[in-house]
């Protein structure tokens, strides 16, 4: 379960750079909105390539998909380093445009390897899943924390912002090798792993071959005696019998995506933290999202009944009113508790759905549905950054 953790920060410990270090590139790039921008950036590529792997995701080898995914994200978070060094933290048309190119790969990296840990990780354990997603909230609360040390370490020092981003970026960029050595090296021989792959190519599954070869696991004949035993449901099926929880997934996203990370740094107006206040901001959600990663290990308040979940997810289009009224009339203390809140149960619903999710299907059936709750996932952001936009209505231009 540490090790899933680790692999789930590492899923998104560059992205959630990108947003924690916002207040830098705005500092750079002020008419260009660069929360909103890069996030629309991001997002066609995620979800395209997410849609392309989703389809096929029977053919691919689980193994070189995950890898070249931590191995890409590991190359983007270098490239961003490297662009800034190499133009001494300037601003301008071109250096915005380079940034873009390095967010377009985390997005095909994110598509790589958050659908292909899901779909592997869905006919283990749901420990696994919980620890994985718990990962990747994790993943926004260490940047959050670091953001908030770097800033405060370098804030009164000449170029201060731009020092923080640099050894920010440097700690992101170690993260991801150490996910690259941990998938590669450690991951695959556990026992409790090659178990559930093993059992997984005994039920006619063809994606896991790789790792378990890796392992030192040879099934082909095992595989191949019982391959004609198990009859799996197609991607179609599958999907019309999961779309309830699939279209959970979507709204849950569609309703945060509005909100963090553009509103939260365009739209809340001048307090008494003054710089601080956005940071503050995303490090609030990114904690209260982890904390709503783990609360779904507590069965009371676990929310496991399908009408059930699709009533709080819809309940969650709420905050929007209150996130505008409190925007307009609140103070901060009031914009930090729906931050909070926001980030809560985003992580709660998330994981809920997730595990509850991938019951009663062979693993392969498995491993599909996991791709296919990705793909929605992704979906729901991807609306929700474009839906972003409408907060700055009558309020700016691009």
């Amino acid at each position: 379960m540490v090790v899933c953790w680790f692999l789930g920060l590492g899923s998104l410990v560059s992205w959630n750079s990108m947003l924690t270090i916002g207040d830098y590139y705005y500092n750079l790039f002020p008419d260009y909105h660069p929360a909103r921008v890069l996030t629309l950036v991001y997002q066609p590529f995620a979800v395209g390539t997410m849609a392309l792997l989703a389809y096929n995701e029977a053919k691919i080898d689980t193994r070189k998909r995950n890898l070249m995914g931590y191995t890409l994200f590991f190359l983007s978070t270098l490239g961003l380093l490297l662009l800034d060094l190499g133009t001494s933290g300037k601003g301008g048309v071109g250096n915005y445009i380079g940034i873009c190119v390095f967010v377009a790969a985390f997005g095909v990296a994110d598509a790589h390897v958050q659908g292909g840990m899901v779909g592997d990780l869905s006919f283990m354990l749901p420990e696994f899943v919980q620890s994985f997603f718990a990962g990747l909230a994790a993943s926004g609360a260490l940047t959050s924390g670091l953001r908030m040390i770097t800033k405060a370490a370098f804030d009164k020092s000449s170029n201060g912002l731009r020092k923080g981003t640099m050894l920010f970026l440097a700690i992101s960029t170690f993260f991801e090798f150490l996910c690259i050595f941990l998938y590669a090296f450690v991951f695959a021989k556990l026992p409790i792993v090659k178990y559930y792959r093993t059992k997984a190519a005994s039920e006619g599954s063809k994606t896991v071959s790789a790792d378990l070869a890796a392992a030192g696991i040879n099934t082909e004949e095992t595989a191949t005696a019982d391959i004609a035993k198990h009859e799996r449901l197609s991607n179609k099926q599958i999907l019309f019998q999961n779309l309830d929880y699939a279209l959970d997934l979507y709204l849950i996203y569609v309703l945060t995506l509005s909100i963090f990370p553009g509103f939260l740094f365009e739209n809340t107006g001048t307090h008494q933290l003054g710089s601080w206040y956005p940071v503050v901001l995303i490090a609030m959600y990114n904690v209260l999202d982890l904390i709503g990663r783990y609360t779904p290990l507590i069965k009371s308040i676990k929310l496991e009944s399908r009408k059930g979940l699709l009533i709080a997810s819809l309940s969650r289009f709420l905050l929007i009113p209150a996130f505008y009224f409190t925007a307009k009339y609140g103070d901060q203390g009031y914009m930090i508790l729906l931050v909070s809140f926001l980030g809560l149960t985003n992580g709660h619903l998330t994981v809920c759905v997730l595990t509850a999710a991938p019951k009663g299907y062979t693993a392969p059936e498995q491993n599909a549905l996991g791709n296919l709750l990705v793909l929605f996932l992704l979906g729901g952001i991807f609306s929700g950054v474009a839906l972003d936009w409408l907060w700055i209505i009558g309020n700016g231009k691009f």
